[in-house]
């Protein structure tokens, strides 16, 4: 009976997949800024922490970019009472049988060119619009891993702002070899010498570049308690 035992144990360890991987955030996400601008606000409270509500992360200076969305509202509303004087005198014009086809064709190119700059006035607001509301940047139900910049800095497109983790789960990253493939998603998976019902959520198919035998593995875990541990990981 002891030799049977020794041989079913020496069997397990045989076919048992043993592995290691830090348990990180299910993802990693990095905010650089899309426009120019001073920094007005940062808030460094939630830098470290994990948000539950909406929370304001940091404020650029918009007041120029207000003043001149104002502005260039008000020259839309102008411009189309000029473009509307211009429309009728068109079909006044267009109706006189007397006026020539010149004379015709030179109102029709004044509505044009109206028309041309009032949608060139659309898409300033648009833009500035977007200005605005990329000046002022909100977080909810992530964690604030860092916060790069401070109150009077300066920032143009490119600039890293800040940093967030999704810690809604966890993501255990390995590398397996190609010849293990076929036999590892039969296999049950141990996280610390438990098992688990999870499964394999992804394996990439193509040689990763630093480990060229190998195919990485994802493994998803819920929920996760603590992040940055070393798990040990086992297909059995």
């Amino acid at each position: 009976m002891k030799i049977v035992a020794v041989f079913l144990l020496s069997a397990s360890l045989l076919f048992a997949m043993e592995y290691y991987s830090k348990l990180e955030p299910y993802d990693s996400f990095v905010i650089k800024s899309s426009v120019s601008g001073k920094v007005l606000f940062t808030n460094e409270e939630v830098e470290g922490k994990y948000l539950n509500n909406k929370t304001k992360i940091i404020e650029l200076d918009n007041k120029v970019d207000k003043i001149e969305l104002a502005q260039t509202k008000n020259k839309l509303k102008v411009l189309d009472s000029m473009l509307d004087i211009q429309q009728k005198n068109y079909n006044r014009l267009y109706k006189i049988s007397s006026k020539s086809a010149f004379e015709k064709d030179n109102q029709k190119i004044q509505v044009l060119n109206l028309e041309s700059s009032k949608s060139d006035l659309i898409i300033k607001i648009a833009n500035l619009e977007d200005t605005i509301k990329n000046k002022l940047l909100y977080e909810d139900k992530v964690y604030i891993y860092n916060i790069s910049v401070k109150k009077g800095d300066y920032v143009t497109p490119g600039t890293l702002l800040y940093e967030t983790k999704d810690l809604s789960k966890g993501k255990l990253e390995i590398y397996i070899p190609i010849s293990d493939y076929d036999s590892i998603s039969n296999k049950t998976i141990y996280l610390d010498g438990k098992k688990s019902n999870l499964k394999i959520d992804k394996i990439y198919k193509v040689a990763d570049s630093k480990h060229i035998s190998s195919y990485k593995v994802e493994i998803i875990v819920p929920n996760p308690k603590t992040f940055s541990r070393l798990v040990k990981i086992e297909f059995k």
